[in-house]
């Protein structure tokens, strides 16, 4: 069990895949994206998101991620926040987005 200090810790926002590529470096099929969180700024990600969501669906959709940890080289690349979702029945991830459009950075809470 967590307590609620450690729960404000994870500072979690929704922002704006701005692209998407292939990473074909990564160990699992993933995608290297660059995401807009507002303020916060411009941070990349790798998301293994390849089996639900093709690149050019990708562009636009808002995504919420962890944005506080520190960055992790994922092969040539580092990515800066963690994109978050859920795992289905195959154990392959679909995005958790929220359902109405929000400003890139608010936070999750």
């Amino acid at each position: 069990m967590i307590n609620w200090a450690d729960f404000e810790k994870i500072d979690i926002r929704i922002g704006t895949i701005l692209s998407a590529k292939e990473f074909p470096q990564a160990k699992k099929p993933a995608y290297q994206l660059t995401i807009d969180f507002g303020e916060l700024g411009i941070k990349q990600s790798s998301a293994q998101i390849t089996h639900h969501y093709k690149i050019n669906e990708l562009i636009g959709v808002q995504v919420i991620a962890v944005v506080n940890f520190p960055p992790k080289q994922i092969a040539n690349f580092f990515s800066e926040c963690l994109v978050l979702g859920v795992y289905d029945e195959n154990h392959q991830v679909v995005l958790l987005k929220a359902d109405k459009k929000m400003q890139n950075g608010d936070k999750i809470g």
